[in-house]
């Protein structure tokens, strides 16, 4: 399972889903009356959307890593995780400048929160790659048979 490169990109990409808890979107010191920053704080707590679309995307990635056998479904279950990360990542964007329009005050302060679902879909895009090479070559060895 370890000797394949997939399995350290999908791993990462988890990871990376996974750290969008533990990393804010954005930050701002000053205290807005806001949907999202009413805190200061941008990050997954303040939408139940966004904590359900990276847990979907962590949780199908660690599922695409341990499904090694079966490369159809391997990809089939990257693919939805990147979709998850996507969606997850327009609606952190789509949330976010909406909420800016609105304010009046300073522009708040980009978080490693916000670059993360970029590295998971980065992954997973690299991931995916490899599992469609895998599989060119399990093809291309059972017509030599």
């Amino acid at each position: 399972m370890i000797q394949r490169i997939q399995t350290i990109f999908l791993l990462l990409a988890s990871a990376c889903s996974f750290l969008t808890f533990q990393f804010p979107f954005a930050t701002d010191q000053v205290m807005v009356d806001s949907a999202i920053m009413n805190d200061g704080v941008y990050n997954l707590h303040d939408n139940i959307a966004l904590l359900v679309l990276f847990v979907v995307g962590g949780v199908l990635a660690l599922g695409s890593l341990v499904s090694f056998k079966n490369r159809k479904n391997q990809s089939l279950l990257a693919r939805l995780a990147f979709v998850a990360n996507l969606v997850g990542m327009v609606l952190v964007a789509a949330l976010y400048f909406n909420d800016l329009a609105f304010q009046n005050s300073s522009i708040p302060d980009d978080g490693v929160g916000a670059y993360l679902p970029v590295g998971a879909m980065v992954l997973l895009l690299l991931a995916m790659r490899f599992i469609k090479k895998d599989d060119n070559l399990v093809k291309s060895m059972d017509r030599l048979r």
